[in-house]
């Protein structure tokens, strides 16, 4: 794809704020050769952005959705190129 990054970015719904989800995705981001970040949303949803070889963001996104599939009730994928460069794994407040 010419240098563009493949992105992820997942809006997963449950119960997931107040159960750890950010931290777990931050801890399971470390294993993977992958940046971007994770936030809290005002609706209670908990955004996801992963950037980095398609195989190792999906790869990564599997994961997290195992360790993580007790509080996951709905999971609303998006997928793209892109040009942005992010720096690392970051949680987000």
């Amino acid at each position: 794809m010419g240098g563009k990054n493949f992105r992820l970015q997942i809006w997963f719904e449950g119960h997931v704020q107040g159960v750890g989800f950010r931290y777990k995705a931050n801890f399971i981001a470390k294993g993977y050769d992958v940046s971007g970040f994770v936030r809290n949303l005002d609706d209670g949803r908990v955004h996801l952005l992963a950037c980095g070889a398609e195989r190792e963001v999906r790869e990564y996104a599997a994961e997290l959705k195992r360790a993580m599939a007790d509080v996951i009730k709905k999971a609303e994928e998006y997928a793209d190129f892109t040009d942005l460069k992010y720096k690392g794994f970051t949680i987000e407040l």
